[in-house]
């Protein structure tokens, strides 16, 4: 099983603590591009300046700022890294037992800036989208794409690909050949925040009672099952060959 998230904009930063061991993160393969990023990012540098070079509004350049500092900011774990609604629903500090292993095991965020993130990994906190344009490097989703099919390609195995990210994540990776038989996409109807909210959801579920399904048609009726009728679960086919199937999840409020 392999469940895959978005980052989200907002972040936590830590006043004390080591910085990062890049030697130390998940997906070892993913370090030449992950070098390649945070030096382009360094160049840009940082304030005001480094805001309008990333396409970024000035009232951001205290975030921007960040990026010059990533071997010197203390790390956060990515289990804290992450906040906003969907990290809010996942809620993994609150996960114990087999359903924090699993989500350690399972679940990956991929990043403009470290590309795949596993929960235990701690980095520094950073602005970047997937869909910035950074001087200097080609298209991030371009750039990611090689060694992320790689490395999320191992990664994934023979399981299920849960894929909870948004379209500018999508591009940097998707499962192709008989891994995109097995290729699971969530799609909530209705407004971006209550999708990311009904998102976080789905991988907490996903976690917490450890469905490892084997088919998108064993997932669907087990997060069904699981949640007792406070998710609506249907499931399409995909449209063509390639194409994930689409995990229609919505949230019912009592």
């Amino acid at each position: 099983m392999l469940v895959l998230l978005p980052p989200s904009q907002s972040k936590s930063v830590r006043r004390r603590g080591a910085p990062m061991r890049p030697d130390r993160l998940s997906f070892p393969q993913l370090a030449a591009t992950r070098d390649r990023v945070a030096h382009a990012l360094g160049q840009v540098g940082g304030g005001v300046e480094g805001a309008r070079l990333l396409g970024l509004p000035h009232t951001l350049a205290d975030q921007v700022d960040l990026n010059t500092r990533l071997q010197r900011s203390p790390a956060v774990p990515v289990s804290a890294l992450y906040t906003g609604v969907l990290y809010d629903a996942l809620e993994v500090a609150s996960l114990t037992g087999p359903a924090k292993a699993r989500a350690t095991r399972w679940l990956v965020v991929v990043s403009a800036l470290y590309g795949g993130l596993r929960m235990r990994d701690a980095v520094g906190p950073y602005r970047l989208s997937m869909s910035t344009t950074v001087p200097g490097l080609p298209p991030l989703a371009r750039l990611w794409r090689p060694a992320l099919a790689q490395a999320l390609g191992a990664a994934a195995g023979r399981g299920l690909i849960v894929d909870g990210r948004s379209s500018d994540y999508v591009a940097a990776w998707k499962p192709a050949g008989e891994q995109a038989t097995r290729w699971v996409h969530i799609a909530v109807p209705g407004a971006t925040h209550g999708a990311k909210h009904t998102r976080g959801l789905v991988a907490r579920a996903i976690c917490e009672h450890g469905l490892d399904a084997r088919t998108p048609v064993a997932l669907a009726r087990d997060l069904a099952q699981v949640t007792q009728g406070r998710l609506g679960v249907d499931l399409d086919e995909p449209a063509r060959a390639g194409a994930p199937w689409q995990l229609r999840v919505t949230h019912k409020v009592w």
